[in-house]
């Protein structure tokens, strides 16, 4: 299942025309700025189920905020490239205030019965959460990158080049490595290539900030990074949560393997030295 791309209409707009065009004359300037005469007619059901337009907005509010989301952590990314740790930091605070709408937007899907989702799922023919490309992109900042998920878009080559730019580049981590290997740890930034694997090396480096009074800057990211981690994992939980509550272990749409994938998922750790070290602190 998750939360399926569902298609409609072709209502693209110029993003940069004035919010005084004709074509909104004798709206407010709040409906002109917001765009409330796109956004409002987004929301169109494919069935008489009721419970679909629960489902559609979910899937929309969703997908807005991965943008959000992706804007603060590559704003991240760019701070700590830059060794501006504050910046960094306060932008991993913003992006985990967006992970919690996020993950509270998985109530609106809460009630959803598994006779209603049911009702409409042969409307949703092919779509399919996994099919959405803003959150591939979350998933490639946070280091999850696999370069066979790209073949979903070959029928839309520009999305296919946004997601292989993001595949190229550094994740979030990658930048964190790289950072800790410019204040003189001894990482190599290439262990940050297999994101879910812990490394030795960058745990001994969080080990020694955690227990260096001389790091506190250090253990403030630390921190924020791991307030990161713990929501993505809250995020999973609770997507594999409103599968098996909604259809069960049934194959997903579009051919995924629906609540197996969804738990594999869940039991990774994003970040791992981050968790480890406890361990041994």
């Amino acid at each position: 299942m998750a939360r399926p791309s569902v298609q409609t209409p072709n209502l693209a707009f110029d993003r940069t025309r004035d919010l005084a065009d004709p074509a909104t004359t004798g709206a407010t300037p709040y409906e002109r700025y917001a765009r409330l005469d796109v956004l409002h007619t987004l929301q169109q059901p494919r069935s008489s189920v009721e419970a679909e337009l629960s489902f559609i907005v979910a899937t929309q509010v969703m997908e807005l905020l991965f943008d959000l989301l992706r804007h603060e952590w590559q704003l991240a990314r760019g701070a700590l490239r830059a060794d501006d740790l504050p910046a960094a930091v306060a932008a991993l605070r913003r992006g985990a205030n967006v992970q919690d709408v996020l993950n509270n937007s998985w109530d609106l899907l809460a009630t959803l019965t598994p006779v209603e989702f049911s009702a409409f799922r042969p409307v949703l023919g092919e779509a399919s959460g996994f099919q959405s490309s803003a959150y591939l992109k979350l998933e490639f900042l946070l280091g999850n990158k696999s370069e066979r998920l790209l073949g979903m878009y070959q029928e839309v080559p520009a999305t296919q080049q946004e997601l292989a730019r993001a595949l190229a580049e550094p994740s979030l981590y990658d930048e964190v490595v790289a950072l800790l290997a410019r204040r003189g740890f001894p990482v190599a930034a290439e262990v940050a290539t297999s994101r879910y694997q812990p490394s030795e090396a960058v745990e001994a480096a969080w080990h020694t900030v955690y227990t260096d009074p001389r790091h506190t800057e250090l253990v403030l990211l630390a921190e924020a990074l791991l307030d990161t981690a713990e929501r993505v994992s809250r995020w999973r939980q609770r997507h594999y949560a409103a599968v098996k509550r909604s259809m069960g272990a049934k194959p997903g749409t579009a051919g995924s393997s629906g609540l197996s994938w969804l738990k594999a998922a869940a039991d990774q750790d994003v970040f791992p030295e981050l968790w480890t070290v406890r361990g041994v602190l």
